[in-house]
């Protein structure tokens, strides 16, 4: 079977004849290179960034150039998947004009095939998709308000909240985007949201009811220990296998068995 390049339509598509769609973050050339022959259906260049690259407590220290470095090297590894670049902190909030402006050098410069901007921001979005460019909606918890938030809480717990979410997703839906992240919300209200949507929902600690699923690379490989949240399932202890590989490594040296005269020109 020829595989096919995935696009904003297939993500509309699957919801449409039920098929999950799948998400992963990736930061580098290397790793898009491995989630793409997995046939991974999106990757996005998540601001967890800052977090799991550079060691930051939040995401708000992520910038435009940043994302953008990083999304372009994803999108040299990219065949199939899906990519979408998570717009920064303050890149979208000044001002419409400003988001346009900044969603439309993200695209240009990094090769990605659509932004991600969180909240509910409809005029914002609407704005955005009529200068052509494919916007991912994200509600929820959004890690870029966390301060306002006062941390990483389950949102949308009373029915009141819950409507609110239903009717922001439905604006942003009005709006243009294509797909909508739902973070940290009660499974049932994912649910309630995802049944009222003709675009798909992708869930992060959102339970099974929705279109889709998204996690940190980084978590599902077991690399990041600082922080695992109760949503992450670890497919793998990648990090134990690179520690006990760098230890040997060192312990070779020491003994002085490696390097021998096979690993000589």
């Amino acid at each position: 079977m020829v595989r096919r390049k995935i696009r904003i339509q297939s993500y509309l598509k699957m919801k449409k004849r039920g098929e999950k769609i799948s998400m992963l973050t990736a930061y580098d050339y290397q790793t898009a290179l491995l989630l793409d022959a997995a046939e991974i259906d999106g990757i996005l260049i998540g601001d967890s960034v800052a977090n799991v690259v550079c060691g930051e407590s939040t995401t708000l220290t992520a910038t435009l150039d940043q994302m953008i470095y990083h999304a372009t090297a994803v999108c040299k590894a990219v065949k199939y998947a899906l990519t979408v670049i998570d717009m920064p902190f303050m890149s979208y909030q000044v001002s419409v004009e400003e988001a346009v402006r900044n969603c439309g050098r993200a695209l240009k410069e990094s090769g990605v095939e659509a932004v991600k901007i969180e909240g509910p921001r409809p005029e914002t979005v609407a704005a955005i998709t009529q200068a052509g460019i494919p916007v991912m909606g994200h509600l929820g918890f959004v890690a870029q308000s966390i301060h306002q938030l006062s941390g990483p809480k389950v949102q949308a717990k009373s029915e009141a909240a819950g409507e609110r979410l239903l009717q922001d997703a439905r604006d942003l839906e009005a709006a243009g985007c294509f797909a909508i992240v739902l973070e940290m919300v009660p499974a049932n209200v994912a649910r309630h949201v995802s049944e009222n949507l003709t675009i798909p929902t992708i869930g992060i600690g959102a339970g099974v009811h929705c279109d889709g699923q998204i996690l940190v690379i980084n978590d599902i490989l077991g690399m990041f220990e600082q922080f695992q949240p109760k949503f992450v399932k670890p497919y793998a202890d990648v990090g134990r296998i690179v520690r006990e590989a760098c230890a040997a490594y060192r312990a070779e040296v020491k003994a002085q068995s490696f390097p021998t005269d096979d690993h000589a020109w």
